[in-house]
């Protein structure tokens, strides 16, 4: 691998732009909920999720907290694993494709493959943050 790459790869810039664009959807999402909150109770409501308050704050509350965790590479895996937890739980409970037909289903499976492709990056992050600290720790001891 050229040494460019090399350097770019174990670059912390790179590391925390990385973490920053995974989180994009979970940020802004989660300050959509707080943000426009009433719009955010009807989304709550059209899933089919009572009390809607509490699915809204909780959902907005995971988003930022396991975002917050990420970003700041604390708890990375609990971070990315509750976001990962939270896309799984939306693809079972609101984009459910086998449930519907024709264009609401093609719908909700598009929502669900993406879902599925962020859980991996989000997998990958975590997997990343933990060789990343291995191998630092590592040139640290040399």
């Amino acid at each position: 691998m050229p040494s460019v790459i090399t350097k770019m790869l174990e670059s912390n810039s790179l590391w925390l732009i990385a973490r920053l664009l995974i989180l994009v959807l979970f940020i802004s999402s989660g300050l959509a909920k707080v943000f426009d909150y009433e719009n955010s109770l009807a989304e709550m409501r059209a899933a089919g999720l009572h009390p809607d308050w509490f699915f809204n704050i909780a959902s907005a509350a995971v988003m930022l907290v396991g975002s917050v965790l990420v970003l700041f590479n604390r708890l990375l895996w609990l971070g990315t694993g509750a976001l990962a937890v939270f896309l799984f739980l939306t693809i079972v409970v609101v984009h459910t494709f086998w449930s519907y037909t024709g264009e609401q289903a093609q719908i909700a499976m598009f929502w669900a493959v993406e879902h599925i492709a962020v859980i991996g990056g989000l997998i990958a992050i975590a997997i990343a943050g933990h060789f990343r600290g291995l191998y630092f720790a590592l040139k640290a001891q040399k």
